[in-house]
């Protein structure tokens, strides 16, 4: 049996981005079928939340067709394959998870659910400190001065 190396674990993440987005998504809608709150009502929020969600969702396809053009895996349980800075990563170190946090703020606005928008920051602060953190120290590890120069260049979000 060969011992697997950091480095071909992959992160180490505390759980899938996206299923971290969908439970505080589902909490928040939990909620809000025994407490309701309303942020805008319709048609507006329908209307802002359908385009909040396609600029998400586009963002997403993007971002996961650059990864897999450059033949690494989108999963954060799999090892890097290279380091990425194209595409929509020129622009942001975390393309996937600025689209996930559109899709859910468009489904947030789309449901008329002020719970649902407002589990959305401890969404992200537990991306931020249980995804984000662990996957930057990987690819620092991983990449050394080529990762320390693209976090230099590019900014983590927007």
């Amino acid at each position: 049996m060969t011992q697997q190396t950091p480095d071909d674990r992959g992160p180490g993440v505390i759980a899938r981005p996206p299923l971290i987005y969908l439970g505080f998504l589902a909490g928040g809608l939990a909620l809000d079928v025994f407490w309701p709150s309303r942020i805008f009502g319709a048609p507006f929020g329908v209307g802002l939340g359908a385009v909040v969600v396609v600029l998400g969702a586009a963002l997403l396809a993007w971002a996961a067709a650059t990864f897999r053009g450059a033949g690494t895996p989108v999963q954060t349980s799999r090892p890097t394959a290279t380091l990425v800075t194209d595409g929509p990563y020129q622009f942001s170190r975390n393309p996937i998870y600025v689209a996930l946090s559109l899709v859910y703020a468009g489904i947030a606005l789309l449901a008329d659910s002020a719970w649902a928008l407002v589990l959305l920051a401890p969404a992200l602060a537990i991306v931020r400190l249980g995804v984000v953190a662990r996957e930057e120290a990987y690819l620092a590890h991983r990449f050394g001065g080529t990762y320390a120069a693209y976090q230099a260049r590019v900014r983590r979000w927007l």
